[in-house]
């Protein structure tokens, strides 16, 4: 869904970006979504069904999405959050991505952070509001497509 905007492109507070995947078994059916946000106001958000995936690979690819989109809002500051402790430790170094999958996404996430000039991973609690707006997001999808 998209909502009415300015052109954000020019505005150089940070955008926010919400994200989640959800996966019914691990690897079962899955499905990512996330929120762009700027100011606690919706700019864009999606949820798409993945097939077979596990949670980690659904949470991974919500950001890359979410990446990609918000690079018609900005190429400024982009703060993404995520209620995944592990993808957001991942993403900041603290732990090491031994999956080959899972190095595949975060690979990807790397080289799409260079076409900002500031993104920063924050892990938030799953009671997080966006967070549950997203999660919501992720099961209508999943009910819809298994």
């Amino acid at each position: 869904m998209t909502f009415p905007t300015t052109d954000n492109k020019t505005n150089k507070e940070a955008i926010s970006i919400f994200t989640d995947g959800a996966s019914r078994g691990n690897p079962g059916p899955a499905a990512s979504a996330f929120v762009i946000l700027q100011n606690d106001m919706i700019l864009f958000n999606e949820s798409f069904y993945l097939g077979i995936q596990t949670n980690n690979q659904a949470e991974y690819q919500a950001i890359i999405k979410a990446l990609q989109k918000v690079k018609e809002y900005t190429e400024g500051s982009v703060i993404v959050h995520s209620d995944s402790e592990l993808v957001i430790k991942q993403l900041n170094g603290d732990y090491r991505v031994n999956k080959p999958h899972l190095k595949f996404f975060r690979d990807e996430i790397f080289k799409l952070k260079k076409e900002f000039t500031d993104v920063k991973f924050e892990h938030v609690l799953r009671k997080h509001k966006w967070i549950k707006y997203v999660d919501k997001l992720c099961n209508q999808n999943l009910n819809r497509n298994s």
